[in-house]
């Protein structure tokens, strides 16, 4: 698959932002005639940083997906107990499996420094009935950190499909305990499936998407199911797999999802945003990518986005698939 071939311009109306607050990653669907954007945010006023420590969860509608979604409700905010998600909620991902709504979450529980917050993060599921109804959040992460290995820190990133006979298989961030604290050891992805999208799910040993040349190999990962085949979006740290020494996105396939290599074409996309007028927007950070389905169907890309290097204009974007 040729991935960047797939992706059309985009427009200024395809960002999505909100006064006073930065806009960041998302999952969008449609339910009932209405589409959907499950998105996280925090304050401007504390910083970009504060994506580990204050991000919530929110709701946003419009009438499809290149429409003019508007905020409907935060879902989940700061808890005042003593819950292991109370501090913060973000990189949420939507599975929608037979009658119900699944989101993924990172969460963490910290004491105001941003490592500890960052080293407390875990994976999530809340579940609903109707988006804009009550959630029910599971007391205890579905992926929790592992007594040793290399997701022994940290997990985060989930991203989830579902598999040909009914299972639901992830592909998650992890981070070990191994080397300096409070950074730890390499930044890698896992696998771990599940018969249910509430689990448990079962992990794989060994970590996917190695890069042989540095710790951080990947992040941000996102998958789907295509015409037989597993896909990947993931963020390649050092362009080791896009063979761009830099910072871009990477396709992976795989045919049983456990197994992963780089597609063919492995670029998908770089830092820069096409318009329709021709205008090329070179930008600071583009990831966390996702993408909307109709009917079976990828629509649009979806990535959060940071204009400048300071973050001070983020939102969140939509780019049209071919």
């Amino acid at each position: 698959m040729n991935f960047k071939n797939r992706m059309l311009p985009t427009k200024l109306n395809y960002q999505f932002r909100e006064e006073g607050y930065h806009v960041w990653c998302g999952s969008a669907f449609q339910f009932r005639g209405n589409c959907y954007f499950i998105y996280s945010r925090w304050k401007k006023d504390l910083g970009f940083a504060a994506w580990v420590t204050d991000s919530e969860i929110c709701l946003a509608k419009a009438d499809h997906i290149f429409g003019e979604f508007h905020h409907v409700k935060t879902l989940f905010g700061k808890d005042e107990d003593d819950r292991w998600d109370a501090s913060c909620k973000h990189n949420p991902t939507v599975l929608k499996y037979e009658d119900k709504i699944y989101l993924y979450y990172m969460g963490n529980r910290g004491n105001g420094e941003w490592w500890n917050h960052r080293n407390n993060q875990r994976i999530g599921c809340a579940v609903a009935s109707d988006p804009e109804g009550e959630w029910r959040r599971k007391e205890e992460p579905v992926i929790d950190v592992s007594s040793h290995g290399f997701d022994s820190l940290m997990t985060s990133n989930p991203t989830v499909t579902q598999m040909p006979d009914g299972r639901v298989l992830a592909v998650y961030k992890g981070v070990s305990k191994e080397g300096e604290l409070p950074k730890g050891g390499p930044v890698i992805c896992g696998v771990a499936i599940a018969e249910h999208p509430e689990g448990p799910f079962i992990k794989e040993k060994e970590p996917i998407m190695q890069n042989p040349n540095h710790p951080w190999s990947v992040e941000d990962p996102f998958i789907w199911r295509e015409d037989g085949n597993y896909y990947s979006l993931v963020k390649d740290f050092h362009g080791y797999f896009t063979k761009t020494n830099g910072y871009s996105v990477a396709l992976f396939e795989s045919r049983d999802g456990i197994h992963w290599a780089p597609s063919d074409t492995p670029l998908a996309f770089t830092r820069e945003l096409v318009y329709e007028d021709g205008q090329i927007q070179k930008v600071a950070l583009l990831e966390r990518p996702q993408l909307y389905f109709e009917n079976g169907t990828p629509k649009a890309l979806l990535c959060a986005c940071a204009a400048d290097e300071n973050c001070t204009d983020t939102f969140h974007v939509r780019i049209p698939l071919k």
